[in-house]
């Protein structure tokens, strides 16, 4: 007998509207009770659908609870008023006995995002419940049956705001930005410990100098940033106390030479893993790029940032400074680096390579090697133990038995002729997979401890304390509310969705607020995957990938050049692209992320005697 898609409304009132979607092993010809006015049998395309006219309030028929429900509000323009009302729909998932438990949650997401796919989103009611229906006749074969309900909200305040996609956030080194205090402060942190000169800012961003030399004023006021020679400046430090300023790197007694190294590429990252660390002393080590004539004439004007003089260096860049953090973190020694500017350029990422290919040059006793910082998760719409939000921590790890990769770069991609997509990646794995097994045991022990809290937890709200004088960038978490989930639609277009909820009585993937959840999986970046949300989203399926950074390849490629056997990605989550859009998010998210770090550190075996 035919299988057919039968339609039923299950609820109707001023402003909502409910309806079942479900198989049927019958032929549907009238309906109990009623005519062929009130049930409408469809031929042609849409051979197999019956839409039930009359309405029956009895749910779902059988009184089983959803096996899945997600929701999702979208924004509605009456054509004619032009009024704009706002919308919640919800779906809620039933599901055949052939489909197992565990691929539930996957079937319904991919459901979904065929559901609301850019190419074709449903405009309109018809349009929706239409795609619903062809979904499921053709498609979706494990899914019983589907309840839809529909319901307008009040007004609301304002419309939500498109995040940004990569690809614009490329293009903004192509525009003039403001020219703001906060701007300035934001440059220079960026590329510390790179110093900047006036020359660099205006030159770079197109900014009037005596502009830029009022807000340089203002932050040295604020005692935020520091005059240099050369007419630079740099970020001024609050908590370390003990900074020298080298040619080289003093010798150091084999007791005093770290083992472990932690690198870091924003300003908020390199004091986030620096409250970790205790007993610490920071080394800096400033080089320029530029004519040694340029060099002593400018040197006169170098604490006035008002200066016209032309003599200020037009090619001073110091493209090669280094800064080392060193101290303890449990019984391991610990050297912490930041990466000067990162970016999506090649330049940018080879500097970063370079940088990390001299930290383990000068620190020959380092045996692994930790990225710490901020990353972009990869969001699950229906599956909770899945689904990454802001503030959680991605730990790189292996996707499965059959891929030993824990970190991916995406060189290119492309959808084909057949609709498939396809990938060119680099994928790198470390040789020893210990700190992995760390992460590991944190995992389990996560689902088997109900009461102790994770190391984490303390070395965060401590963490928090410590930087609480840093009050320009804001620890603690921002609120829960500001955690909003978008998908992109098409053109300018996005939906919000619901972030899934926890199963009732799982004590093991009980979210604590305030405090990270961690999850294991690649971590993966890629500029072409990064500007389209498709891409990033099949990218991100296929290879298992929970957290999206910035390009990090070469310092990856870096690490393993040098002979390094052990490294781990450790990404705080503060944004659903990469990491580098989510301002409000960073400081809390990098945190998190050195939290973790820290537990991981303190959880390794002490190191070896060192023989004097």
């Amino acid at each position: 007998m035919a299988e057919q898609i039968v339609m039923t409304l299950t609820s109707k009132t001023a402003n909502s509207t409910a309806f079942v979607i479900e198989r049927r092993r019958q032929v549907v010809e009238e309906i109990a009770n009623g005519s062929e006015k009130d049930v409408h049998v469809a031929g042609g395309d849409h051979k197999g659908i019956v839409i039930n006219k009359l309405l029956n309030d009895n749910g779902d028929g059988n009184g089983e609870p959803a096996h899945l429900s997600l929701q999702f509000k979208v924004f509605l323009v009456n054509a004619q008023s032009g009024k704009h009302v706002q919308e919640q729909r919800m779906l809620n998932f039933w599901f055949t006995d052939s489909l197992a438990v565990e691929s539930q949650p996957s079937v319904a997401q991919e459901f979904f995002r065929e559901l609301v796919s850019p190419q074709e989103f449903p405009r309109d009611y018809i349009g929706f419940i239409t795609k619903i229906l062809k979904l499921l006749q053709h498609k979706y074969s494990g899914i019983d049956h589907v309840e839809v309900e529909l319901k307008q909200i009040e007004e609301p305040v304002e419309f939500p705001v498109r995040p940004p996609s990569a690809d614009e956030a490329t293009l903004e080194d192509n525009r003039v930005h403001e020219l703001t205090v906060e701007k300035i402060l934001e440059l220079i942190e960026s590329a510390y410990p790179n110093p900047l000169t006036i020359h660099n800012l205006i030159n770079d961003h197109g900014w009037d100098r005596d502009a830029v030399a009022e807000k340089l004023s203002e932050l040295q006021k604020k005692g935020l940033v520091r005059a240099m020679d050369n007419g630079a400046f740099t970020r001024v430090v609050h908590q370390d106390t003990k900074i020298q300023v080298v040619k080289q790197m003093p010798t150091m007694a084999n007791s005093k030479q770290p083992t472990i190294a932690i690198i870091t590429a924003q300003y908020c990252e390199k004091l986030a893993v620096d409250a970790m660390i205790e007993n610490k002393e920071t080394f800096v080590r400033y080089t320029t790029v530029g004519s040694e004539k340029e060099e002593k004439n400018s040197s006169s004007n170098s604490n006035n940032p008002t200066a016209k003089d032309p003599r200020v260096t037009r090619q001073i860049r110091f493209g090669e400074s280094n800064i080392y953090t060193l101290g303890d973190i449990g019984a391991h020694r610990i050297v912490c680096t930041k990466l000067p500017t990162v970016g999506h350029t090649r330049e940018a990422m080879t500097a970063a390579g370079n940088t990390t290919t001299r930290l383990l040059g000068t620190f020959q006793k380092v045996d692994y090697v930790f990225l710490v910082g901020v990353g972009g998760g990869v969001p699950h719409y229906t599956d909770y133990k899945r689904h990454v939000r802001l503030g959680d921590v991605v730990i790189s790890y292996p996707a499965g038995p059959n891929n030993k990769f824990v970190y991916t770069y995406c060189e290119s991609a492309e959808m084909r002729d057949d609709g498939n997509y396809h990938f060119e990646t680099k994928e790198y794995r470390p040789t020893n997979l210990g700190l992995q097994d760390i992460a590991a045991n944190f995992k389990k022990q996560m689902k088997t401890s109900d009461d102790e809290s994770p190391p984490w937890h303390r070395f965060l709200s401590d963490g928090i304390k410590n930087l609480g004088s840093q009050f320009e960038h804001n620890f603690e978490a921002p609120p829960a509310e500001s955690d909003k989930l978008y998908m992109n639609i098409g053109d300018r277009d996005v939906i919000e969705v619901t972030h899934p909820s926890a199963p009732k009585g799982d004590i093991a993937y009980a979210r604590s607020d305030g405090f990270p959840q961690i999850h294991l999986a690649p971590v993966a970046s890629g500029r072409r995957i990064a500007r389209d949300d498709q891409l990033r989203q099949k990218f991100a399926s296929r290879f298992g990938i929970l957290a999206f950074d910035a390009e990090m390849d070469a310092v990856v490629d870096s690490i393993l050049g040098n002979c390094r056997e052990s490294f781990a990605v450790v990404r705080g989550i503060a944004d659903y692209k990469d990491g580098s859009r989510g301002k409000e998010w960073q400081p809390h998210a990098a945190l998190a992320a050195a939290s973790v770090v820290k537990a991981m550190i303190c959880a390794m075996d002490p190191p070896s005697p060192v023989k004097k």
